[in-house]
């Protein structure tokens, strides 16, 4: 199941750029995949993560975040964040669209920092979230948390954390997840911030699918 490109455009809104990854048999249920601060759509990890998830009948969008279709290099500015996240806004709506019933939302890094606080800021807009190395503060500067938003959060949640990950510590990862409410799962695997994916992992990608087998349970 390759992605086909996609493209959906607004006179107002940011455009939604990506691949869009369509099951033979789709379930109601699609799912929003972004990348991180120094990635893209095409990153190795949700290129797999996409064709895995598609495997299990949920219609999948991969993207690019509006600061990435705007540079195709560099890390975004502070002020981009709240375009890329009115940006992802704007792929759940396009996903939705299409005839899905529940969309989940997932990203990478800087992209789930954006997607957690987007459902934190529009509650009922995401059943879930997918939080792939969710950066809690900047290397070496563990009092500069990012987690104010998160007790906000609703739906479940899933992260995926290295054990080496010097944007947050197991622990912290722990301490993160006792100020949301709303039921969380945690899978840690071996490798730092790239959650070891310099090469395919087949195990990682079965394992992250099956603990988001949780979304489709009632909350």
């Amino acid at each position: 199941m390759p992605g086909e490109p996609f493209t959906a455009t607004s006179a107002d809104l940011p455009a939604v750029r990506g691949f869009l990854h369509r099951p033979p048999s789709p379930s109601p249920d699609g799912l929003v995949l972004t990348h991180g601060a120094g990635g893209n759509a095409d990153t190795p990890l949700l290129i797999d993560l996409a064709t895995a998830f598609a495997a299990s009948r949920m219609t999948v969008l991969r993207c690019d975040l509006p600061f990435r279709q705007a540079r195709r290099t560099g890390p975004p500015l502070r002020s981009d964040a709240p375009v890329d996240r009115a940006g992802l806004a704007r792929a759940v709506a396009a996903v939705r669209a299409l005839g899905v019933e529940r969309v989940f939302l997932g990203g990478q890094s800087y992209g789930g920092r954006q997607a957690s606080m987007l459902a934190a800021e529009e509650p009922t807009l995401v059943t879930g979230l997918l939080l792939l190395s969710y950066p809690l503060h900047p290397p070496g500067r563990p009092g500069d948390l990012r987690t104010a938003h998160l007790p906000k959060l609703r739906g479940r949640i899933v992260f995926i954390h290295g054990t080496t990950d010097p944007f947050g510590s197991p622990e912290e990862i722990e301490a993160a997840r006792a100020l949301i409410t709303a039921p969380t799962t945690l899978i840690l695997t071996d490798g730092g911030h790239d959650l070891g994916y310099r090469k395919p992992r087949r195990d990682l990608i079965e394992r992250i699918v099956a603990a988001c087998a949780s979304w489709r349970a009632p909350v």
